[in-house]
């Protein structure tokens, strides 16, 4: 597994310690440059000091993913056993859901989150996981502020070794002819076995944590992707969305509508109704009284009449009112889902500028870091020719 990766170093640490002790003659019982043998010995402490440093953030980083593993393993089996129900209700209110204390408390915060975002209906505001429990928590356990740099540092060390070596040779080198000269070969050469031999292991230290820690942070990354999978599947909170918000509220409009046209129906079979009785009493009233008082009760009975026929008319602009009520109804309706349809998107572009955001992030540190080392190599070689 990519995750125990790192006890290579240790490995390829200890070989490169007796390598060195063997080239500096303590094995083979040959002559011990004491002063290349003091720098060397320094060197290793310093990089075993930052190895030591990185293997316990991998090892915690390695405690977060493995529990991640077993915690998506226990969600699945749970969500098996209760035949596709979401399992939120058994962790909304669970004191104790992760060991380690930083997804814990990011999954606290998450919980507040939710229940703080409770709608009437039962539902909840959109909010993610990936909000608490994300790659920045997994750099924050990983101490990525320390080790995303120390491959440049341990390259930087062995180039520091290099010129502490040269210096170291070029400074007891001295003589104006060749005798002298020939006395002080072996003084420059042993400050050249110094500086080479710091230069061949900070640089082979460099490539090799390198290669270590991108293959554990990928493999913690790929677990956290599978992990937030796994939950929305199983364990995502109900969320209220927009367009099911816009549905209800369409509903509750329908709903009104049919009630005011039902009112209206009503309405008008009653006032067709009362007409035609009204007709039908002015008739014989007028039969009854147009002997009596002849041509003013007969104005009187169209005047009746006039009023009821008014009354149908209303009746129909009543009706016409409530298709025009169903029409705008109609129209509020694709509005909403236009909406919708239009957040949605609006989101999907930022989750994936998000994205471009971090990859370029990334890519201007890995430049930054490596132009800077280049940089730092070219002036100290040009210092070293010019002079």
């Amino acid at each position: 597994m990519k995750s125990k990766l790192y006890y290579v170093l240790y490995f390829l640490y200890a070989v490169v310690v007796a390598f060195v002790l063997y080239l500096n003659g303590v094995f083979t019982g040959g002559e011990i440059s004491f002063v290349n043998l003091a720098i060397n010995i320094v060197f290793l402490i310093i990089i075993g000091v930052l190895f030591l440093i990185s293997s316990v953030s991998f090892g915690r980083l390695n405690s977060v993913t493995y529990e991640l593993e077993d915690f998506m393993i226990r969600l699945q089996k749970e969500y098996k056993e209760a035949n596709g129900k979401n399992l939120w209700g058994n962790y909304r209110d669970k004191a104790k859901v992760f060991e380690d204390e930083d997804l814990q408390t990011a999954f606290n915060k998450y919980r507040l989150r939710m229940k703080s975002a409770k709608s009437k209906r039962g539902g909840v505001s959109s909010c993610d996981l990936e909000e608490y429990i994300n790659e920045d928590l997994l750099d924050r356990v990983g101490m990525n502020f320390f080790n995303s740099g120390l491959s440049g540092t341990l390259t930087g060390l062995g180039i520091l070794g290099t010129f502490l070596g040269l210096s170291m040779g070029l400074g007891s080198f001295s003589g104006s002819d060749i005798f002298a000269v020939s006395d002080n070969v072996g003084p420059l050469l042993s400050g050249m076995k110094v500086a080479f031999h710091t230069s061949v292991y900070g640089i082979f230290f460099s490539l090799v944590f390198n290669f270590v820690y991108r293959s554990i942070m990928s493999d913690a990354y790929e677990t956290l992707d599978e992990f937030l999978c796994v939950f929305r599947q199983t364990a995502q909170p109900p969320v209220m969305k927009g367009d099911e918000s816009s549905a209800a509220m369409l509903v509750y409009q329908s709903g009104m509508a049919n009630s005011l046209k039902q009112m209206v129906e009503m309405m008008k079979g009653n006032a067709m109704e009362q007409s035609a009785g009204v007709e039908r009493i002015v008739d014989k009233f007028t039969v009854q009284m147009q002997t009596a008082l002849d041509t003013d009760f007969t104005k009187l009975g169209n005047a009746l009449k006039s009023a009821g026929e008014a009354q149908a008319v209303s009746a129909a602009n009543a009706a016409e009112m409530v298709e025009a009520v169903t029409a705008l109804v109609e129209v509020n309706r694709n509005v909403q889902n236009a909406l919708a349809n239009v957040m949605e998107r609006q989101e999907q572009f930022a989750r994936e500028l998000e994205q471009q955001k971090r990859m370029l992030a990334e890519t201007c540190t890995e430049m930054s870091d490596e132009i800077s080392s280049q940089v730092y190599t070219f002036g100290q070689m040009r210092n070293m020719y010019e002079e």
